[in-house]
């Protein structure tokens, strides 16, 4: 048996990484996220939930008297070697279960414990020596009783977010790893159901109607211009990241936000859970990470201000001339605002057992260039152009394997930010086919308009 390579063919100046190893990457990645949420969510069940859930769900309620009452003391360790006491208030009390009588010392949660031994000596006082009052026993182990029902809410939340989280995330991933193991690129985009559902990149755009392969526009015709016909959506890689770092931002402080309730509620009632601070501090770094790499990329994002294009008409055709408007709000000056219209190819092959896909710019045409380009106050920057698609121009096309798309691409410089890119598609249909006579007359009065 032998191992496959961790390159692939050399192309150009570099090598290509092993798809198989990429997989093995992939999947090991989230069977890690699988394991750790498994565990953690184990640890949080077995060791809080499932002990809450029979106290509160299957525990026998009775009646008791109150024989002694004391304090459990117990000596904790944190991680940093110091030791600190906590005390739990316990009372020994007389019940009856199953028709026998039980004496016992009842069992405390964690809830009651604290490392203030005046706040244990208070809570403990409120119980009368001789006095009745309701207790639940265990069916199954009678002299086991409490006189205390309730949950810890901020644990139940934390072992569901975060192990929860982790779960879904490497399950998911897990699932289309292997559901992917193997397969080539024609028997995934075979696959039916789910794994249409879980793969929509897999399969073709719908097509337009009467254009076999060309790629439908409806989507790119919705939103009107201000001034020119249409106005074209942006696919942006900027806005995409700015949009997953805020939702991870969101998601991560969010459990932190919960873990801090509970650490607080702690240490209000005088107990000091060395674990949990212990965690918070990683968690308190990484989410501060997140707020700050979202909030720089939104202070970006706000100083180079919104880009769009509208167009005088979509679809475009080879062979006619299209009105472009370019308006770009923000603040400060702008070095260079460049946009072009571009050609990109897109081609998925098999090379031996992997399947790649590869993508190229093939032609390239400058719309507009613009240099120091000022948004007025409270305005934005706007530069109206003429563009042409070549007569003899391949139009848009789309298929399980090949793809040509056309799209406009601005291109800004400036002085406070990093350079960025805003990407918008067009689709170009094939030529109009007109009848000879009408062709001659279009051919002169383009030469008399020349």
């Amino acid at each position: 048996m032998r191992l496959p390579r961790f390159f692939a063919k050399k192309r150009g100046h570099r090598r290509t990484g092993s798809r198989e190893w990429g997989v093995v990457g992939d999947g090991l990645f989230h069977g890690i996220l699988l394991a750790a949420g498994l565990f953690f969510g184990g640890l949080l069940i077995s060791g809080v939930a499932a002990p809450e859930w029979r106290i509160n769900h299957d525990y026998v309620e009775s009646r008791c008297t109150i024989l002694a009452k004391g304090l459990a003391k117990t000596a904790v360790q944190d991680p940093s070697g110091a030791v600190s006491t906590t005390w739990q208030p316990r009372l020994r009390v007389r019940y009856t279960a199953g028709g026998r009588v039980y004496e016992a010392w009842s069992q405390g949660t964690s809830a009651e414990a604290t490392t203030d031994r005046t706040t244990a000596l208070a809570r403990l006082s409120r119980w009368i020596l001789g006095s009745q009052t309701a207790c639940w026993y265990d069916p199954t182990a009678p002299e086991t009783v409490v006189l205390e029902r309730g949950y810890n809410w901020w644990l139940w939340l934390l072992a569901l977010l975060l192990p929860g989280a982790l779960v879904v995330i490497g399950g998911s991933g897990l699932v289309r790893v292997l559901r992917a193991w193997g397969k080539s690129e024609e028997r995934r985009a075979a696959s039916a159901g789910l794994a249409e559902f879980l793969d929509p990149l897999m399969h073709p755009a719908p097509t337009a109607p009467g254009h076999p392969a060309v790629p439908n526009c409806d989507d790119l015709v919705n939103s009107p211009g201000t001034i020119l016909r249409y106005r074209l959506p942006i696919e942006s890689p900027e806005s995409w990241t700015l949009v997953g770092f805020g939702l991870f931002a969101v998601l991560w402080n969010a459990v932190l936000l919960v873990l801090a309730v509970g650490a607080g509620l702690d240490l209000l009632g005088g107990k000091i859970d060395w674990w949990l601070f212990v965690l918070l501090v990683p968690f308190l770094g990484v989410g501060i990470g997140g707020v700050v790499l979202f909030m720089r990329n939104l202070f970006l994002a706000t100083v180079v201000g919104p880009t769009q294009v509208e167009i005088s008409d979509h679809p475009l055709r080879p062979g006619r001339r299209y009105d472009v408007l370019l308006a770009q709000g923000g603040a400060g000056t702008f070095r260079r605002l460049q946009m072009f219209l571009e050609l990109e190819e897109q081609a998925t092959f098999r090379q031996g057992t992997d399947t790649r896909t590869e993508q190229v710019v093939v032609w390239r045409s400058l719309v507009t260039d613009c240099r120091d380009a000022a948004p007025a106050p409270n305005a934005r920057f706007e530069s109206w152009s003429v563009m042409e698609i070549p007569p003899d121009a391949m139009h848009s096309f789309s298929s399980a394997h090949n793809a040509v798309r056309w799209r406009l691409v601005v291109r800004g410089t400036t002085d406070r930010c990093p350079d960025f890119t805003r990407v918008f598609p067009v689709v170009v249909f094939p030529a109009e086919v007109m009848p000879a006579p009408i062709a001659e007359q279009r051919r002169a009065q383009t030469e008399m308009a020349g």
